[in-house]
């Protein structure tokens, strides 16, 4: 038994460096190291299924922030952005108004909206939107909703109806002499698309469309059927809701106009 302890006590005992090895320094731990990997292992677990908002925030901003505790800038995001949603929305500038938010800190927030913008997109390409509303209305209101300008975008169709490519192809203060139907024309024959459909955002949350938007669509479909293209729908993007000018009524209304001026 004598012998056995005094071989516990020379196994125990502390490695002598050999002369020329470096030794490398402990690596202190962080505070919330421990906190963090648990928030991981729960994600990887259970997807995020009883997560809080703010913990959420917190794993996005551990993305561009390996070394530091994240929680209390996470919840501080979300005290003054109220929401998940409000803090993915939120501006650059905004978020590192926050304490201690920079721009790597807000590198997983920009990268999970862009994935999520991406995956949208691709999502509804050679889909068949005009029974797809919905799909179509969820990747619209990803990538337009609280925009600080208006985007006006061009959805491209094939001859059944399938989605061949999405464009943004003017963007400010969106009037009947900002939207050139010309460029639009021109873009739908570069695209080869037999039919369109139409979206712009209003920044103020209020999808109602101004006499400038009716005028812009009038324009549009009257351009587009002199060289055989199908409008089939123009929307507009508020908060968390739309207008559908087809379904008001506005682009059978434009085609009529067309067929009374003889185009």
């Amino acid at each position: 038994m004598a012998q056995a302890r005094e071989f516990q006590d020379v196994q125990a005992a502390p490695s002598i460096p050999i002369e020329g090895e470096s030794i490398k320094p402990l690596r202190k731990r962080h505070k919330g190291e421990g906190h963090r990997r648990r928030l991981r292992e729960k994600f990887l677990s259970s997807g995020l299924e009883g997560f809080q908002d703010y913990e959420i925030v917190e794993l996005l901003l551990t993305l561009g922030t390996p070394r530091k505790d994240c929680k209390d800038r996470a919840k501080e995001a979300i005290k003054r952005f109220k929401t998940l949603q409000g803090v993915l929305e939120a501006e650059d500038a905004q978020l590192m108004a926050i304490p201690d938010i920079g721009p790597n800190n807000i590198f997983g927030i920009r990268l999970v909206r862009a994935v999520a913008e991406r995956y949208l997109e691709q999502r509804i390409v050679n889909r068949t939107l005009i029974h797809n509303s919905r799909e179509l209305f969820d990747y619209l209101y990803m990538v337009m909703r609280d925009k600080a300008r208006e985007r006006f975008m061009v959805i491209y169709l094939d001859a059944k109806n399938r989605v061949i490519d999405t464009e943004t192809l003017f963007e400010g203060s969106l009037t009947s002499t900002s939207v050139y139907p010309r460029e639009v024309v021109a873009s739908a024959l570069r695209h080869k698309a037999a039919a369109l459909i139409f979206a712009h955002n209003h920044p103020s949350g209020d999808p109602q469309p101004s006499a400038d938007d009716i005028s812009i669509t009038h324009q549009l479909v009257a351009a587009c059927k002199l060289v055989s293209i199908t409008v089939h729908e123009h929307l507009i993007i508020g908060n968390n809701q739309y207008f559908s000018f087809a379904d008001n009524g506005y682009i059978q209304d434009a085609y009529r106009a067309c067929e009374r001026m003889g185009r």
